[in-house]
């Protein structure tokens, strides 16, 4: 990336205009909004309270089209081994295309099309009471098994689309290993009206393993006779040798492709939790509003794609403006899982150190991805926001309408929506020394009082953030946000030239872990490779968990 002529273009293009402050350009350039926002899927962009202009998102533009962004996004589509280092396609986006799609490979729009009927059988049958337990009646509860891009995708959307469909179907979650998790979700539930959806591709993964068989045993020792379990359990997963030695009917799997990475897996069988809570029917728009993002992603040209240019804004915060973290801020309480869900998205994606040909990079790829939900995060981080000597990018969601649901609904969401704007506005224009001074003493402050006070209370201004704004939180205009951040993420991973659909960081810990279990319960000896940390730590662990003080 560094060696091409755009990049260098975009650096010289800062020393010559990094001295200009957002706060002069807003005073300079009364167009600057309908300049740097625009509008796709329902969805509103303003990435105006960024410290660029449109001279430089040309630069940026110029960048994209040099490192192959356009080839990269069509090979995606075509279905092309763009995952490299595990030889796989990264065609999550054929789970959304629809029967008709003419660029997706007929037999895997077939395979799409039959799970997704399944899947709306399934749901109906569960939905309806159909589906009968082992002792007839009907089932009142669903406990979701998985972990990492199989658990946050799903929670976070059965949360955000809680207020459609529901019946009265009670769906949890486990993901963590921690036994406390998987006791809080059984508690006071009937086993012979429990369902349970035990998700993995593989149908290894070890966290979610170890909890599908102490579900199991906890279906088993309630009285659920085993030859039933068949009534109890279902999975999501690609492995139906393991599925069936678990004890699960092979014709109650829904088949997951290894060409779908967990992360992008929402719109695969994986989405089953919103599908049983909400109904296929707005499963089925969470699909639509995805295919929308896909097609215009697809279609429009780089200068007016929204991904691309949310994607290029991060590089300049990130590479030219040496911006390490992005903040999440959803500011409705719906959508307070979804910086989980999007720290999982970039960071797993894009948290590369080498390029696709195994070459140490010479710069920074995806950002610290955090945050909360507005307002609460106000009250939290937002301190260190204003005032930092450190700057962050926030990415600001905001939600125009209301589902009320009482009579002060309304005034609740105007108070909420000026908290969005202002807490964005308050980033971007700052308040200097003078102006910090001039308030003081208009408030009656001598001014040797207001010297003392002012320093604390200036705001150094120029912030960068994005503010998306939906029309509503409902599933097309979700499906539509969650696809803007996963296309977001390839483009800038295409500019980086990573790969950002492996995850080998995460398996190498993974590894470790198993023979750190053997450790633990005295099976195996220490390694040669094993640090005197982690010696030390089991022993104390042996010591403690013996211990009676």
């Amino acid at each position: 990336m560094i060696d091409s002529s755009a990049w260098q273009d975009l650096l010289a293009h800062h020393a010559q205009t990094g001295h200009q402050t957002m706060r002069t350009r807003f005073a300079d350039e009364p167009e600057r909004f309908q300049a740097l926002s625009l509008q796709a899927c329902g969805l509103l962009l303003d990435y105006s309270k960024n410290c660029l202009g449109s001279d430089t998102v040309a630069l940026l533009l110029q960048l994209a089209r040099e490192r192959g962004v356009e080839a990269r996004r069509d090979a995606m589509f075509a279905g092309d081994l763009i995952n490299g280092t595990e030889q796989r396609a990264a065609l999550h986006t054929a789970l959304r295309a629809g029967e008709d799609a003419r660029w997706v490979d007929p037999e895997i729009s077939q395979a799409v099309a039959d799970v997704l009927r399944r899947m709306t059988i399934f749901s109906a049958e569960v939905r309806n009471g159909s589906w009968k337990g082992h002792d007839g009646r009907a089932i009142r509860t669903v406990v979701y098994i998985g972990i990492g891009g199989s658990d946050l995708g799903p929670r976070m959307a059965c949360d955000a689309l809680s207020g459609y469909g529901r019946t009265g179907l009670d769906v949890r979650f486990v993901a963590n290993v921690d036994a406390h998790e998987l006791l809080a979700a059984v508690e006071g539930l009937d086993a012979a009206t429990t369902l349970f959806i035990v998700a993995s591709k593989t149908f290894t993964t070890a966290e979610t393993m170890l909890n599908a068989r102490s579900a199991r045993d906890w279906c088993l020792a309630a009285g659920v006779p085993e030859a039933a379990l068949r009534r109890h359990f279902v999975a999501v997963s690609c492995n139906e040798t393991a599925v069936r030695e678990f004890g699960i009917d092979p014709l109650n799997m829904f088949p997951l492709w290894d060409w779908v990475g967990g992360r992008y897996s929402l719109c695969s069988a994986i989405g089953l939790p919103l599908a049983l809570q909400s109904g296929m029917e707005v499963f089925l728009d969470l699909h639509a509003g995805a295919r929308a993002m896909d097609q215009h992603f697809r279609e429009a040209p780089l200068q007016a794609n929204m991904p691309v240019l949310l994607a290029l804004v991060g590089i300049w915060n990130i590479n030219i403006l040496n911006i390490p973290t992005l903040s999440i801020a959803p500011y409705h309480h719906l959508l307070s899982r979804l910086p989980l869900h999007l720290q999982q998205l970039e960071m797993e994606s894009n948290g590369k150190s080498v390029n696709e040909q195994g070459q140490r990079l010479a710069y920074s790829c995806a950002p610290v991805i955090w945050g909360q939900a507005g307002s609460n995060g106000q009250h939290a981080y937002f301190q260190w926001l204003h005032q930092s000597r450190d700057p962050a990018a926030v990415d600001f969601i905001a939600v125009a309408q209301t589902s009320p649901a009482h009579a002060s609904a309304a005034g609740h969401q105007r108070a909420l929506l000026a908290n969005c704007l202002a807490q964005s506005e308050a980033l971007m224009r700052g308040k200097t020394l003078e102006e910090v001074n001039a308030e003081l003493c208009a408030g009656g402050m001598s001014a040797n009082e207001a010297d003392g006070l002012a320093p604390h209370k200036v705001f150094p201004g120029n912030r960068p953030s994005n503010t998306l704004l939906m029309p509503r939180l409902d599933a097309y205009h979700l499906g539509a946000l969650l696809t803007l951040y996963e296309h977001k993420v390839m483009v800038q991973g295409a500019i980086w030239g990573i790969n950002s659909f492996d995850q080998w960081g995460v398996e190498w810990g993974k590894s470790i872990a198993r023979t750190l279990e053997q450790r633990l319960d005295g099976t195996t000896g220490r390694s040669a490779t094993e640090s005197s940390s982690t010696s030390g730590l089991i022993a104390a662990i042996r010591d403690l968990s013996q211990s009676r003080g």
